[in-house]
């Protein structure tokens, strides 16, 4: 039986009760042996930490090892790792360095489907319906090397998207003989609305658009797209289709995952791509492919997978060996941010940066370009300063020891992200610094 296989037919409740149990009979080995365990988890389950502890957000906070000396804004780009996921990761890795083969064969399987199981869980998604992958651009990279394309079909993405989606489209085209074009989505961003939106792609389509590729919040602007707005357009669209030439709409959802309260149902995507490494407060190097079932035949495996006994979306995860222990730590970020609670989490979010939006909004020597509306933007915040660079600015934010970042497009902007990190003190004292840039 081969991995995967064993990991559906074992089934995914079994496999994370027998990842419980394992991960605690080698912490006691580790411990023995003076390695740091998954004490931090054992205690949340033991009650020493109860869930009024994390209703505080400096103790959230404190889950961190941050350096306190700077201001966090930096947060869309990297994740610090949690005490649960840090945790994990050290057990899985004691685990794997004592004996590294009885632990592969012990652990793998039932930490894999932990993780699909958590991830489900968060997603509102069936664990089969889940590929694992290590980034936002692995995904986007499998997702488009692997879709079935006639060559009098069309692909359409938009002038906004990442680099690594506009790459990966390229490739497909050119593998398929397909085309692909590229649509403007509003005439100015300081006007524009989810109607312009959902008008420009619904406007751009043809009738033989296979593939619709669009990034849930533009890390260029901070733009959040509505995407289930999108998805209703498309579903009117595809209901006078047949099912192979459905335009299946292709999200790009690092900056929207671990930010807004949404599962996969509310999207109406019907492939969701992200990196967990960013907002989830993930394992370094992890992120998954998720499709819908009606979409998962149109994609096929472009690097050998460990077994397909879970169905297309477990061929498609990626066979080989990778950093164990970051990916089977991977369910702790999901669980940690339901334990959170997904409306909490995005609640303190939006406010955080309609905060930061306003504040900088009143500056006179500022430019705010993302949306102020809670709709249409999400954690992040682009800017420029009068007389600044962006680079300039953000230098000089990073000798007031503030994380800001610049965005690697053109034009490239000022950027700052508030979130779970921060607090509203330290937008305050950003926004003093910004305005002692002028």
């Amino acid at each position: 039986m081969d991995r995967r296989g064993f990991l559906v037919r074992t089934g995914l409740t079994f496999a994370a009760a027998a990842l419980a149990q394992g991960v605690a009979d080698h912490v006691a080995d580790a411990d023995a042996a003076g390695v740091a365990g998954d004490r931090w988890w054992a205690g949340r389950e033991a009650g020493d930490l109860g869930q009024a502890s994390l209703q505080d957000w400096g103790a959230v906070r404190d889950l961190f090892p941050l350096d306190r000396a700077w201001l966090h804004f930096g947060g869309l780009f990297l994740a610090s790792h949690p005490a649960p996921v840090r945790e994990a990761i050290e057990a899985h890795r004691a685990g794997l360095d004592a004996n590294p083969v009885h632990y592969y064969q012990r652990q793998g399987p039932a930490a894999e489907a932990a993780v699909l199981r958590t991830a489900a869980s968060y997603l509102g998604a069936s664990p089969t319906e889940i590929a694992l992958t290590d980034s936002t651009t692995m995904g986007l990279g499998l997702l488009y090397a692997g879709l079935a394309l006639r060559a009098d079909q069309d692909i359409l993405t938009t002038e906004h998207d990442f680099f690594a989606t506009h790459a990966a489209l390229s490739t497909l085209a050119a593998r398929t003989g397909a085309s692909v074009r590229r649509v403007r989505l509003y005439r100015d961003l300081a006007s524009v609305s989810a109607d312009e939106i959902v008008a420009a792609v619904v406007g751009a389509l043809r009738p033989n658009t296979r593939v619709v590729a669009v990034t849930w919040v533009h890390s260029s602007t901070g733009l959040k797209l509505p995407i289930r707005a999108i998805a209703d357009a498309l579903a009117e669209v595809n209901r006078e289709r047949a099912d192979a030439d459905r335009a299946l709409l292709c999200v790009d959802g690092v900056h929207g995952l671990g930010v807004e309260d949404e599962t996969v149902g509310s999207l109406g995507a019907d492939f969701l791509v992200a990196g967990c490494h960013k907002w989830l407060f993930g394992p370094r190097g992890t992120g998954f492919v998720w499709g819908h079932p009606r979409a998962w035949p149109a994609a096929s495996p472009t690097i050998p997978s460990f077994g397909s006994g879970g169905g297309p979306a477990s061929g498609m995860t990626p066979g080989g060996f990778h950093s164990f222990e970051h990916r089977w730590a991977l369910d702790r970020a999901f669980a940690l941010h339901e334990e959170l609670g997904k409306s909490r989490v995005a609640a303190r979010i939006h406010a955080l940066n309609a905060q930061l939006k306003d504040g900088l909004a009143g500056l006179p020597h500022v430019t705010l370009y993302t949306p102020r509306d809670a709709s249409l933007s999400a954690g992040l915040a682009c800017f420029d300063v009068a007389g600044l660079r962006p680079d300039a600015a953000v230098a000089r934010l990073n000798a007031r020891h503030i994380i800001a970042t610049t965005t690697p497009y053109s034009p490239s902007y000022a950027r700052l992200a508030a979130g779970l990190l921060t607090t509203p003190d330290e937008v305050e004292t950003v926004l003093r610094e910004v305005r002692a840039l002028a």
